[in-house]
């Protein structure tokens, strides 16, 4: 093996081919391995360095990276804005990384991490960022505008049990789940009017297919569920006021669907080329200054794809709402994958908010568990050390492969079945043990949301997952 042969893998002419190649000897010798195994291993160094660091063979492999990369970048790397982190114990190292890789960005002024946080594409899921007039498409997510609505209604939640089949129906036919999902004929709502459909160069293209998917919602952790919501306290939403007492409620998590991923995508794409000076593992939060065209075209595609998002849930819930014929006591929404313009400290900055709720003192929003855990509606305290934010559920503890390995539904149905939850459909990778455990969340964030009241899922329909994972009482 020589340096030709590390140069054909992709690292560049310098001080790391020689440590490159004195780590594969050594791979070699300990692992008996081949040169093609000890290539591809660091291949994989390349691709990945942030599993290597504390590798004792490709730990300097990955310091003779970074080191080159700090040569070649123009940026400054190396000053890091304040920021704070809620729950850190039950967060992993890889995440916390990525937080601390965000706060040095030359455009960061303050990040918060919130105690659901998980590992994402450059911000953590749960990563909160305030910008200096700029914006990271991937600090907003490729679903933009994911967010929650619940409807809360007139009625108990026996109800439910009393026409459990005319409440199944209301789910079936009036939901879609999926990639590519779509309703035919359409449904016909106000925001596809907005002018800006025709304006802007990636949702005119994506026109069509937002048209007919309206009303939809995507895979993995997005659903629509009917559930018990207890509340001890008048709560005054937007649209009416809910009383104490229980009720039954209709919850409902989805996005802006292809729209959005597109929007996303795009855009990060044009970034990456703006500042290809950074390092690798800095690529997915390179920015657009909001005051160029692509990060104002950006920023119009984002606030496009946050209307077609609760045009999305609007449409849901008035299907459902109009087939049972119940009266609305009040209803509250809130999106969770998003950048806003927002002052703190007397300047104004563009805060990021990667799987997090806006939590501004007063504001109402709701934190979903998972199909076996309560979610809440909660009131901000507008705490400025988290940048008026707060966790947006109860968040991963595990990949969706390991949950698929590890959890069957037969015994999932069995506990789900004792706490009186039904699942119409869901994949295996959505089950309740993949999740973090939300009381602990919500104990990491009590300086953040004041809880009002509790929800409880009853009957619950999502994506019905890859046919290994599929599951639930009526797809087992």
């Amino acid at each position: 093996m020589n340096g030709n042969d590390i140069l054909r893998i992709g690292y560049k002419q310098g001080k790391v081919i020689r440590v490159a190649l004195n780590a594969a000897r050594e791979y070699r010798e300990i692992h008996h391995a081949s040169k093609e195994g000890a290539l591809n291993a660091l291949a994989d160094v390349l691709n990945a360095p942030e599993n290597y660091r504390t590798d004792p063979i490709f730990g300097p492999v990955v310091l003779a990276l970074l080191e080159e990369d700090r040569k070649e970048s123009t940026y400054d790397l190396t000053k890091a804005a304040p920021y704070q982190v809620w729950g850190a114990m039950n967060i992993e190292p890889a995440a916390l990384e990525q937080m601390r890789r965000a706060v040095n960005l030359p455009i960061a002024v303050r990040g918060a991490m919130m105690p659901d946080a998980h590992v994402g594409y450059g911000l953590p899921v749960g990563g909160v960022l305030a910008t200096h007039n700029s914006v990271i498409p991937y600090a907003v997510g490729v679903d933009i505008a994911c967010r929650m609505r619940l409807t809360v209604f007139d009625a108990a939640p026996y109800v439910l049990e009393q026409k459990r089949d005319k409440f199944r129906h209301s789910l079936e036919k009036n939901t879609r789940f999926g990639v590519g999902v779509t309703w035919d004929p359409p449904i016909e709502h106000e925001v596809m009017d907005d002018p800006l459909w025709q304006m802007h160069p990636v949702a005119r293209q994506n026109k069509d297919r937002a048209r007919v998917q309206l009303g939809t919602s995507g895979s993995g952790n997005h659903f629509v569920e009917f559930g018990s919501l207890v509340t001890a306290s008048t709560i005054v939403t937007p649209s009416g006021t809910i009383p104490p007492g229980k009720y039954l409620a209709l919850l409902s998590h989805s996005g802006s669907r292809r729209l959005g991923m597109e929007i996303a995508d795009f855009y990060t794409e044009v970034a990456m080329q703006q500042r290809a000076k950074l390092p690798k593992e800095y690529l997915h939060l390179a920015w657009l200054d909001l005051d160029q065209e692509a990060g104002a075209e950006y920023w119009a595609g984002m606030t496009l794809a946050g209307r077609y998002a609760s045009a999305n849930h609007a449409i849901i819930h008035a299907l459902i709402t109009d087939a049972l014929r119940l009266d609305v006591l009040g209803e509250i929404e809130n999106h969770h994958n998003f950048a806003w313009k927002e002052t703190f400290d007397g300047e104004e900055v563009i805060v990021h908010r990667k799987g997090a709720t806006p939590a501004a003192d007063g504001v109402l929003g709701v934190i979903p568990g998972s199909m076996a855990a309560p979610g809440y509606v909660v009131r901000g305290l507008g705490n400025a050390a988290s940048l008026d934010s707060a966790a947006h559920g109860a968040g991963r503890k595990m990949s969706r492969g390991e949950a698929i390995k590890r959890f069957d539904w037969a015994t999932l149905n069995r506990k789900l079945k004792a706490q009186g939850v039904e699942v119409l459909s869901a994949g295996l990778d959505e089950a309740p043990g993949a999740y973090k455990d939300i009381q602990q969340v919500m104990s990491d964030q009590a300086d953040l949301v004041e809880r009002l009241a509790e929800f409880w899922p009853m009957l619950v329909k999502m994506d019905r997952g890859s046919e290994r994972q599929r599951g639930g009482d009526r797809d087992a």
